[in-house]
C-alpha cells in the first residue's frame, strides 16, 4: 500500500489548501442553481407553441438528471457536506425523494460493492448493468428509455432488505417525491390528463437515460476482470479497472465530473466532491504515469463503437478474469 500512501499524501495537500468553494461550494451551487431553474421548467410547459415547450422539457429534463445522479451520487459518499447528520438528510432528499431509490441499498450496493470491489467478478464487476436476452440496439438505444419505470419497481424489491422504519420513509419519499412531479405537471405546466402529465414525466426523466446508462457501463466493463480470491491491491485494482471520458459540459453538469472525465479519481478518493475530482486530476494521472500505472482514458463514440461491436462478449457472456503477471 505504499503506492496509495504516497498518492494519498499528495492529494491531502490539495485538498489541505483548497477553500471550501473548492471542496463543496461549486457542487453545491450547481445543485442549488438547478433547484431554481424549475419554476422556468414547469411555466415553460404552459406554451402551446413547440420552442417554449421544447424548452421546458430539456430544463425540467437536464434539473432532473442534476438532481437524480449528480446529487444522489454526491450525497452516497457524503461528499455534499462534511458534517454525517446534514449528509444522511441530503441522502434521502436527493436518493429517495428526487431519485425514487432506496438510500440504504443504494448505498450498500455502490459504495460498498462496486467501489470496495470494482471489476471483481460476482461483487464489483458491473453485472447489475447487464441485460442478456436484450440485444445490443434494443439495450443501448431503446431500453434506457424505460429507466424511470424500473428504478422505482427495483427500489421496491430490494425493500424486503432493510428495516421496516426505513422500508416506510422510503416508500413516504418515493411517493412524495413521484407525486409532487405529476401535481405540478397538472396545476403549474396545466396539463389536461392525467396521461399526458405521466407522459411528460417519462420524457422528462430518461431524457438523459441513454448517456447514464452509456457511462455506467462504458467506464468498467470491457477492462480488467479479476477473481475474488485474487483481488489486488486498491491503487492498482482502481488503475486498472476504471476508465475517464472526456470532458462534456452537458454530462458534467448533469452527472458531475466524477461520473465522466474524473472517474479514476473518484474510485481512488470517492469522499471527494466532483470540484475537487477535477482539481486532483492532474496529480493522480502524473503520479499513475510515473508509477508505470495505466491511466485508462477513451472517448464516448469511440466506446460506444466498442460496445456495439463486442456486445455479445461484453453484455452477455461473463467476462473473463484477467491473469497479471508480476503483480
Amino acid at each position: 500500500e505504499a503506492l496509495m500512501a504516497e498518492l494519498s499524501e499528495r492529494v491531502q495537500e490539495v485538498v489541505k489548501s483548497s477553500s471550501w468553494w473548492d471542496r463543496h461550494g461549486v457542487d453545491i451551487s450547481i445543485l442549488a442553481c438547478s433547484f431554481l431553474l424549475l419554476p422556468a421548467g414547469f411555466l415553460c410547459l404552459r406554451s402551446a407553441q413547440a420552442i417554449p415547450f421544447l424548452a421546458g422539457v430539456l430544463t425540467l429534463g437536464v434539473v432532473y438528471h442534476t438532481l437524480a445522479v449528480k446529487g444522489s451520487h454526491l450525497a452516497s459518499h457524503n461528499a455534499l457536506t462534511e458534517s454525517k447528520s446534514w449528509g444522511k438528510m441530503w441522502a434521502i432528499f436527493f436518493i429517495e425523494f428526487c431519485s425514487a431509490f432506496t438510500v440504504e441499498q443504494a448505498t450498500y450496493n455502490h459504495v460498498k460493492i462496486h467501489h470496495g470491489y470494482t471489476n471483481v467478478i460476482g461483487l464489483g464487476d458491473s453485472s447489475t448493468w447487464k441485460v442478456p436476452f436484450l440485444n445490443r440496439y434494443v439495450y443501448m438505444f431503446i431500453a434506457p428509455l424505460a429507466v424511470p419505470i424500473i428504478t422505482p419497481l427495483v427500489a421496491l424489491n430490494l425493500l424486503r432488505n432493510v428495516e421496516w422504519k426505513a422500508a416506510l420513509r422510503t416508500l413516504c419519499c418515493m411517493f412524495l417525491g413521484l407525486y409532487c412531479h405529476y401535481w405540478l405537471l397538472l396545476h403549474i405546466s396545466g396539463f389536461q390528463s392525467p396521461w399526458s402529465a405521466l407522459l411528460c414525466m417519462l420524457l422528462t426523466r430518461s431524457l438523459l437515460a441513454h448517456p447514464y446508462i452509456h457511462v455506467n457501463i462504458f467506464q468498467h466493463i470491457g477492462l480488467p476482470m479479476f477473481a475474488a480470491d485474487r483481488k489486488l491491491k486498491r491503487i492498482h485494482l482502481m488503475s486498472l479497472g476504471v476508465l475517464n471520458l472526456p470532458r462534456n459540459a452537458l454530462l458534467d453538469w448533469s452527472f458531475g465530473h466524477s461520473l465522466i472525465s474524473c472517474h479514476v479519481e473518484h474510485h481512488l478518493f470517492p469522499s471527494l466532491s466532483d470540484n475537487m475530482c477535477l482539481k486532483i486530476k492532474p496529480v493522480v494521472s502524473q503520479y499513475l504515469k510515473e508509477k508505470k500505472l495505466p491511466y485508462n482514458e477513451d472517448t464516448y463514440t469511440s466506446r460506444l463503437r466498442l460496445f456495439l461491436q463486442r456486445y455479445e462478449e461484453l453484455m452477455v457472456h461473463a467476462p473473463p478474469i484477467t491473469e497479471l503477471v508480476g503483480i
